[in-house]
């Protein structure tokens, strides 16, 4: 009877992926996004170990959201005062273009210690230029086919 494999910490080596977010739908993004941190694409999948790869996510602050959530969408925090803040989509997409994104994949991650790590293998920047030219991330189109995420090629807009 075969053993049923199960990934040990370290012995998955971790890829480096770019992503470019311009025209791209918040939500369905995110949960691609998501689905890589946590290592769902990869057949050695493990949920108790980081088997994840790095995300790099260009031109953020492009995203789009559908309908009329840009003015009816709110993000609220509290600050320990009395009182909450709140602020539109539109509005925080002014102030910090890159936390639209960036907390919509935290909330889909797990809620463990885990996620506190696959999410610091998340970098999104608001421009289309990012530090990370030293790792070679390869440019991916994510699109899922029945429910089974696919990491499409894309040819570097240099190439």
């Amino acid at each position: 009877m075969a053993k049923t494999y199960m990934a040990k910490p370290g012995e998955i080596q971790p890829r480096w992926w770019l992503i470019d977010a311009k025209d791209k739908i918040v939500g369905r993004l995110a949960s691609n996004i998501a689905m890589l941190l946590m290592g769902k694409h990869r057949p050695e999948y493990t949920p108790h170990v980081e088997c994840g790869d790095y995300v790099v996510v260009i031109n953020a602050e492009k995203v789009v959201f559908t309908g009329k959530k840009w003015d009816q969408k709110e993000y609220r925090w509290y600050t320990g005062y009395p009182g909450q803040h709140s602020e539109t989509a539109r509005k925080r997409l002014e102030r910090h273009p890159t936390k639209i994104l960036t907390e919509a994949v935290r909330r889909m991650l797990p809620k463990n210690k885990l996620a506190y790590r696959m999410l610091r293998k998340l970098k999104v920047y608001a421009g289309p230029e990012h530090p990370h030219q030293a790792q070679q991330p390869q440019l991916i189109e994510l699109t899922k086919y029945r429910g089974v995420l696919r990491l499409k090629p894309v040819a570097a807009p240099g190439t």
